[in-house]
C-alpha cells in the first residue's frame, strides 16, 4: 500500500502492516466523532509515526499512485474531521 502523507512525501508500506494501520485510523477516527482534540492529535501523530517508521519512502522520482493520503502533519481536528468520518481513511 503507498501512502501519502500531504507536504512530505510518499510510503510504500509492506502488506502485513495494513491492519495496524486500519486500527490507529480507526483510533483518529474516533477521537474527530468524540470531538476530542487532545485525542485525535494523539492517535494522528501515532498514525504518522507508524507510516513514517513502518514505511519505505518513495523515491519523488517515481511515479506512483497513492492508496490512502494522509493531512499534513500539522493538521488541526476541526481541518480533519471530513477525512476521518465513518470508515476513516480506509474502509473495512
Amino acid at each position: 500500500m503507498i501512502i501519502r502523507i500531504a507536504t512530505e512525501g510518499q510510503y510504500e508500506l509492506p502488506g502485513g502492516d495494513e491492519e495496524e494501520f486500519q486500527e490507529l485510523d480507526n483510533e483518529a477516527v474516533s477521537a474527530c466523532e468524540g470531538r476530542d482534540e487532545d485525542q485525535f492529535r494523539t492517535a494522528f501523530d501515532r498514525l504518522l509515526d507508524f507510516v513514517r517508521t513502518r514505511g519505505q519512502q518513495v523515491p519523488d522520482d517515481s511515479l506512483e499512485g497513492s492508496d490512502v493520503i494522509l493531512p499534513p502533519p500539522d493538521t488541526s481536528m476541526e481541518e480533519a474531521r471530513d477525512e476521518f468520518s465513518g470508515d476513516g481513511l480506509i474502509p473495512g
